[in-house]
C-alpha cells in the first residue's frame, strides 16, 4: 500500500499557480525544517564523537574524492563559499595534520591542498559513521517511502530549477 497522500502521489496532479499558496508555503517550510533538523543532528554528532564541525567534514569529503589534491579556488566553489572561508578551514586543518598545502611551482599566488594519509583515514571514519547516522535517522521510512520520496523530491528540485530559468528567461 502506498503511504504517500492521494493529492501528492497522483503523476497527473500538479500545484499550479492559480492554487492557493497555502501549499506551496507549508511545502518549503517542510523541506526547511526537515534539513535543519537532520543538520542540526549531524553538526551534534561530528562535534561530540569526532571534535569536528561541518564545513571541515564537508571540505574533507571535497579532497577525498580529489586524492591528487585541488586549489583553494576550486575548493571554494565547490563548496560554494568564499576562498576567506576555505582559508581558514584549511589552516585548521593544516594545523591539526590532516591536510597538506603547497604552493604551485607556476604561480605563487596559487595553493593547492590534498588530505594526509592521516586525513584520509580520520574522514574515513567519520564518513563511515555519517552514513550510519543518516540512516538511523531515516529508520522510520520503508525502502518503498524512501523512493517515492526521492521521485518526489526530483520533481520538487526540477520545478525550482525550471523557476530559476524562467526569472532567468532561459
Amino acid at each position: 500500500m502506498n503511504d504517500i497522500p492521494d493529492d501528492l502521489d497522483s503523476e497527473t496532479q500538479v500545484l499550479d499557480r492559480s492554487d492557493p499558496p497555502h501549499d506551496q508555503l507549508r511545502l518549503w517550510l517542510r523541506l526547511l525544517t526537515c534539513t535543519s533538523l537532520v543538520e542540526a543532528e549531524i553538526r551534534t554528532r561530528l562535534r561530540e564523537s569526532f571534535d569536528v564541525t561541518l564545513p571541515r567534514f564537508d571540505l574533507m569529503a571535497q579532497l577525498d574524492r580529489a586524492p591528487e589534491g585541488m586549489t583553494l579556488s576550486d575548493l571554494s566553489k565547490r563548496m560554494m563559499v568564499t576562498n576567506g572561508n576555505v582559508t581558514g578551514l584549511v589552516a585548521r586543518l593544516v594545523g591539526s595534520g590532516y591536510l597538506e598545502r603547497w604552493t604551485s611551482a607556476s604561480d605563487r599566488r596559487v595553493q593547492y591542498i590534498r588530505l594526509t594519509p592521516a586525513g584520509r583515514a580520520e574522514f574515513r571514519k567519520m564518513a563511515s559513521r555519517h552514513e550510519r547516522w543518516i540512516e538511523d535517522m531515516f529508520a522510520g521510512l520503508r525502502k518503498e517511502e524512501i523512493r517515492s520520496v526521492l521521485k518526489l523530491l526530483g520533481k520538487v528540485k526540477e520545478s525550482a530549477r525550471t523557476a530559476v530559468r524562467r526569472r532567468l528567461g532561459s
